[in-house]
């Protein structure tokens, strides 16, 4: 392409910072990525627009997303979940590629209906699930294809984080079902459970999960508001002032147990109260040949064990022949959490110019994400968490195991 893919980005907090520094690298780092301009900012409050839009390096500002969805050649959906299902789908109706946070929406149905609108445009459609593209992350999905560790027996994915663990904590959109949809399972769960897709979700691996059981548990049910805007009546805290607070309505930790397709048996955790932990992302995978174990803490590193060792070997995966790695700093000198949504948006803005620069492993066809506008994970790979996370908490309802679509 010769002129920049024009990107309007809704959002502009922890998400749009993200994103907008992920783009302001790629010209620095990825010089064979497609000329970007950070056209607009899309929000609400025209003053904090204003100052985040220059902060940010954004052209211009809007207000109202449905002038900007057809008026710019990429669309970023960036805002909280409940807002994430109508301007995506408005933005693919009119044919602009989508790219939208996790997870997908609020909702299965709301999933559903923009996985729909994603297969009906026929343009790329991804779902952000930045841990994918670790290398250490690549790395294991290349032992793991080539039969590296057997068959696959166990696999175990926890998140844990400790942001929530003291109850005058303050409330957010976060733990809001109506605008979050879930809690801790949405919000940390829908990762996990996209690696493990990502990692053993091949038929020639474990398979796709075929039957779960899920438990939810919150355990504070209504937290102080910050700006005093609580709708709910005030209440003491037992000091003597009122404090005016909303309810809790979403989980604060989950936990489920899996069986995949080939017998293989999984469990998954998640938790914003697990106390010294503060973005703990952990994947274990146990074959009948070896095993493997990343820790997003030490996002550099890969901990494999093969049959013939008699224990673990710690892999730095800083080399130059590693994904991503050589578009970055000398051999062993490491990166960080922001380098995962470079390498992202590198995959998601290759695949709308169509370009064939895409770092990502070839399939069996020798095609790439970026080849022929294709891009993965997509909204079908946001649909498909989303049902897992939708069974785990209909299984804690029921209390009882459920079988997947």
């Amino acid at each position: 392409m010769t002129e920049p893919l024009e990107v309007g980005v809704l959002g502009y907090r922890f998400m749009g910072k993200a994103h907008a520094n992920a783009m302001a690298r790629l010209p620095m780092f990825f010089p064979d990525a497609p000329d970007v301009s950070r056209s607009v900012l899309v929000g609400r409050d025209e003053d904090a627009l204003e100052e985040a839009a220059d902060r940010l390096g954004f052209d211009s500002i809007s207000t109202d997303w449905e002038a900007v969805v057809d008026d710019v050649d990429v669309f970023y959906n960036l805002g909280p979940n409940h807002v994430h299902p109508e301007p995506s789908i408005a933005a693919l109706e009119a044919g602009t590629p989508v790219f939208c946070e996790k997870p997908l929406a609020p909702t299965l149905d709301d999933a559903e209906r923009m996985a729909d609108a994603a297969a009906e445009a026929g343009v790329p459609a991804g779902t952000a699930f930045n841990y994918r593209f670790v290398p250490a992350i690549q790395y294991a999905k290349a032992l793991l294809e080539d039969g590296e560790l057997g068959e696959i027996r166990h696999v175990h994915g926890r998140y844990l984080q400790d942001w929530l663990v003291d109850p005058d904590a303050p409330w957010s959109w976060r733990l809001d079902e109506e605008l979050a949809g879930s809690g801790v399972l949405g919000d940390l769960g829908a990762h996990t459970v996209d690696l493990v897709r990502f990692l053993v979700g091949d038929d020639d691996l474990a398979g796709d999960i075929e039957r779960l059981s899920g438990h939810l548990q919150t355990f504070v049910d209504e937290r102080p508001v910050e700006d005093g805007s609580a709708e709910t009546p005030e209440e003491s805290r037992g000091d003597g002032d009122a404090v005016e607070t909303r309810p809790v309505t979403v989980d604060d930790a989950y936990s489920a147990q899996l069986e995949f397709a080939n017998g293989a048996v999984g469990t998954l955790e998640g938790s914003r109260y697990a106390t010294g932990h503060k973005n703990d992302h952990t994947i274990e995978i146990h074959g009948s040949q070896g095993s493997l174990r990343f820790s997003l803490e030490r996002l550099n590193e890969l901990e494999v064990h093969r049959e013939s060792d008699r224990g673990y070997e710690t892999i730095l995966v800083t080399d130059a022949d590693d994904p991503y790695v050589d578009h970055w700093w000398p051999p062993g000198h490491v990166i960080g959490w922001e380098h995962t949504f470079v390498h992202e948006n590198y995959e998601f803005l290759a695949a709308v110019a169509g370009s064939e620069a895409s770092q990502t492993p070839r399939n069996e066809d020798g095609e790439t994400a970026g080849e022929d506008g294709e891009f993965e994970p997509n909204f079908a790979d946001g649909l498909a968490a989303q049902r897992v996370l939708e069974r785990v908490v209909e299984s804690d309802e029921r209390g009882e195991w459920l079988t997947l679509e």
